[in-house]
């Protein structure tokens, strides 16, 4: 019988090729998706969906954290803070980090996991080629990964289930080329911050995922408004 993995599914490039890699290593695969009111809510709901199709994925966890939104502080998702256009030389945490969201995340995920009796936890996080978010640095997941063991019961019982971070030390490059060895369903995925329709080509989102499609040398295969060269 196959080891359990929770996999975090936000619909985006990075957090597919995460599941991809999950996939490869031989989990059952179990997504978790959550909408926080985010600008893009339906559009990522569907890029979710698409991925576990592919991956023909039963168990699917959908949670509505509505108080991400009514906490506010992020232009994801409060329509009154506008989603900052591209800038890949920007110093400083931006506007679109949401406070503290990867840690609402994954509070979920382990609630899920032990109820699965799942050992793992795959997130997509990346930390050299992020947009500087906190919460997506290698220290925070080490420091969770304690708070998992000193506050459940599978910690414990001395066999802690694990935060998985594969891709949190490559580029986006790299993520590109990882995801088309692993034949990743990129076609399926949602990166843009502020669009439902086509993806804009200029907030930081699209402009990370381009620059690593540019990078890997490959057409991103998404619909664009705008198609900068960001190398």
């Amino acid at each position: 019988m196959r080891e359990i993995a929770v996999v975090l599914v936000s619909g985006g490039m990075d957090s597919c090729v995460t599941a991809a890699i999950a996939n490869s290593l031989g989990y059952e695969l179990a997504f978790l998706h959550l909408n926080y009111g985010q600008r893009t809510e339906k559009r990522e709901l569907k890029a979710f969906n698409d991925i576990a199709d592919f991956y023909n994925v039963k168990r699917r966890l959908i949670i509505n954290v509505e108080h991400l939104k009514l906490i506010g502080g992020s232009s994801l998702t409060d329509e009154n803070i506008p989603v900052e256009k591209a800038d890949l030389k920007r110093v400083g945490i931006p506007t679109s980090y949401v406070p503290f969201r990867n840690a609402n995340m994954l509070s979920i995920a382990v609630s899920w996991a032990e109820v699965l009796g799942a050992s793992k936890i795959f997130i997509g996080a990346v930390e050299e080629d992020s947009s500087g978010y906190p919460d997506c640095r290698k220290e925070f997941y080490n420091a969770f990964n304690e708070v998992i063991r000193l506050g459940t019961k599978a910690g414990v019982e001395g066999h802690p289930i694990q935060i998985v971070t594969p891709i949190i030390d490559m580029k986006k490059w790299e993520i590109v080329k990882k995801g088309i060895e692993l034949g990743a369903p990129l076609h399926l995925t949602w990166s843009c911050y502020q669009r439902e329709d086509i993806a804009c080509g200029v907030c930081d989102s699209c402009a990370l995922r381009l620059r690593g499609f540019q990078l890997a040398g490959v057409d991103d295969p998404i619909p664009y408004e705008k198609k900068p060269i960001y190398i």
